[in-house]
C-alpha cells in the first residue's frame, strides 16, 4: 500500500495560485499512491481559493477517476457566502469496508484563534495487508491545551479500535446497521500534526499501550535519523526555522511493513511538503 499525505492549504501553492490539479500532480509525483490523505481541503471559501461556490473535493474527484472519495470537513457552516466546509479528504482505489468521522476535542482557550478539528477514518482492504484503518487528521496549531486533548482522543481512538479487534460485538448477517463490521487493530495515522517530535502530544501519541501502540512510521525505517522538514521550508511566515510536523504513524503491526518514505522537499504547491509511506 502506498500512501501519500498532505497538508495543502486549500491547495494554494506560494505563488498564490490556487490549484487542485498541481495537488493531485504533485502527490503522482512522489508515488503512484494508493491511498491519498489531503488536509485543508475548501468548500466556498472565496477568500481563500477559488472564489465563490469553489467545490476542492468535486474537483478533486474528476482529476482522480476510480478513487472513492471521503471528505470529513471539520468546519461546516452557513453564513452570507452560503454552505462553507473545510477539513479532511481520502481517496483511495483500494476496497472500503467502512468509514467514520470523528470530531476530536474543541475546549474553551479564551482569546486564542481557533476552529474546529477532525479525524476522518476509512478501513480499506489491501490485498496484502488485510483491513487497515486510514486515519487523516489537522489538528490545532494556535492552542497547545487543543492540540493536547486532540492528541489524547486520537490515542483514545486507536485504543478503542484495537479493543474492538480483540473483543468484537455479537456477528450479525441481518442486513440491518447492526451487521458485522470490518474490526481492525492495524492502521495508519497520518496528517498535519502542527507538533514537532520533542513535544508531549508526539510523545502521547506514540505512547506505549499494549498492542496499540502506534510507531512513527519514518522512525520504524531509519531510527533516530530526524525526518526531513515539511513545514516552513520555503516561506517562513508561521516560524523562523523548517520544521517536520507532518507525519504518518502506523499500528504495531504495521511496523515492521514499512518499506519506504519519503518527503518532497522541493515542490511549493502548498506551503508543506508532501509524505509518501509504503507498506508492504
Amino acid at each position: 500500500m502506498l500512501l501519500v499525505t498532505w497538508n495543502t492549504q486549500w491547495c494554494c501553492g506560494l505563488d498564490k495560485v490556487v490549484s487542485p490539479r498541481r495537488i493531485v500532480e504533485g502527490a503522482r509525483a512522489l508515488g503512484d499512491f494508493d491511498v491519498l490523505c489531503l488536509q485543508e481541503i475548501a468548500v466556498n471559501y472565496p477568500a481563500l481559493a477559488g472564489g465563490p461556490g469553489h467545490d476542492q473535493p468535486a474537483l478533486l474527484r474528476e482529476l482522480l477517476p476510480g478513487f472513492q472519495f471521503f471528505y470529513g470537513p471539520a468546519v461546516d457552516e452557513f453564513t452570507a457566502a452560503g454552505r462553507q466546509q473545510f477539513g479532511n479528504l481520502i481517496a483511495t482505489r483500494l476496497p472500503v469496508k467502512q468509514v467514520r468521522h470523528h470530531p476530536l476535542p474543541w475546549p474553551a482557550d479564551e482569546g486564542v484563534r481557533s476552529m474546529p478539528r477532525m479525524c476522518t477514518v476509512v478501513t480499506v482492504a489491501d490485498p496484502r495487508l488485510g483491513p487497515v484503518r486510514v486515519m487523516t487528521t489537522h489538528l490545532e496549531f494556535f492552542s497547545k491545551p487543543q492540540r493536547m486533548a486532540q492528541a489524547r482522543a486520537l490515542h483514545a481512538l486507536h485504543a478503542e479500535a484495537v479493543g474492538q479487534a480483540k473483543a468484537p460485538p455479537a456477528p450479525s448477517s441481518d442486513g440491518s446497521p447492526f451487521q458485522s463490521k470490518a474490526h481492525t487493530g492495524e492502521a495508519v495515522l497520518c496528517g498535519d500534526f502542527n507538533l514537532v517530535a520533542t513535544d508531549p502530544e508526539y510523545g502521547l501519541l506514540t505512547q506505549a499501550a499494549g498492542r496499540s501502540t502506534l510507531h512513527d512510521a519514518w522512525a520504524a525505517l531509519h531510527g533516530a535519523a530526524p525526518q526531513p522538514p515539511t513545514f516552513l521550508v520555503h516561506d517562513r511566515t508561521y516560524g523562523p526555522v523548517p520544521i517536520a510536523c507532518d507525519f504518518v504513524f502506523v499500528s504495531e503491526g504495521l511496523r515492521g511493513r514499512v518499506k519506504r518514505t519519503a518527503v518532497d522537499g522541493a515542490t511549493q504547491v502548498s506551503d508543506h511538503q508532501p509524505v509518501l509511506v509504503e507498506l508492504g
